[in-house]
């Protein structure tokens, strides 16, 4: 494996992840400001988020070199 490969398997792995955890813990803003969007989250936690989701990419990704690397499913066709 390639250290592009293991780089762009990480970031696939960290955008399907940020999904997952953005919705939780978001709770709607209560002040009706004109202009606003009535569902916009009143503490968005971004930067958690992100770190959250770095937790749990990196755990994922090392399970994958795990993996990869002892060929369990065979994913080497050109050796």
């Amino acid at each position: 494996m390639s250290w592009a490969t293991g780089i762009m398997v990480f970031i696939v792995i960290w955008w399907t992840v940020i999904f997952a955890v953005l919705p939780l813990g978001v709770r709607r803003a209560q002040d009706d400001v004109r202009g606003a969007d009535r569902g916009a989250p009143a503490r968005p936690d971004l930067l958690r988020k992100a770190l959250i989701t770095t937790a749990i990419t990196t755990v994922l990704w090392l399970i994958w070199f795990v993996v990869w690397g002892l060929d369990v499913f065979g994913l080497r066709l050109g050796s």
